[in-house]
């Protein structure tokens, strides 16, 4: 008897459940989610690649820079690209809408290329330093903390050494 009331009673009430996927859902606040680069914020630390738990994230030179691939089949979600990254080059967004067909596993990558840039005193290529690193390092920017981003880290110390023993700065 007591069966038959628990019955009745989830009849009455309907559906407990979300109609997902055959409807709309919700997404809880701060799900960590595809992974999100962008290139114009990478310094080329590779520290991603080296605390990415599922080995899902690969970091190659190229010609034209350095190529970042994240292969989301792989990715545990777990966030420590997102967290390791000083830059805020990656960051995990809220959509979890990852369901592919098998023959597509090796399609579903995030790819971007960091452009290499010349140093402005001796042309070497490099990987310049963004705008949301330096602010970081340097707890804001001036004209002289955006020419230390446009040059090379052996220029950066040559020129730094002179100007300090001449008492003045870049």
């Amino acid at each position: 008897m007591k069966m038959i009331k628990v019955l009745l009673n989830n009849l009455i009430q309907g559906p407990s459940t979300d109609p997902f996927p055959f409807g709309e859902t919700f997404t809880p606040e701060g799900l960590r989610a595809r992974i999100h680069f962008d290139e114009t914020a990478c310094t080329g630390c590779r520290m991603c690649e080296h605390v990415c738990a599922g080995g899902a994230i690969r970091c190659e030179d190229s010609e034209k820079g350095m190529k970042f691939t994240v292969w989301h089949n792989s990715c545990t979600f777990c966030g420590l690209c997102e967290h390791y990254c000083m830059p805020k080059a990656i960051t995990l967004t809220e959509d979890w809408h990852l369901a592919h067909k098998q023959e597509d596993k090796y399609k579903m990558i995030e790819q971007g290329t960091v452009a290499l840039v010349s140093c402005e005193y001796c042309s070497k290529k490099m990987i310049p330093s963004g705008p949301k690193i330096t602010a970081v390092a340097y707890k804001g920017t001036n004209k002289m903390i955006e020419k230390l981003g446009k040059i090379c880290p052996d220029c950066r110390r040559k020129h730094s050494a002179k100007l300090l023993s001449k008492g003045t700065y870049l």
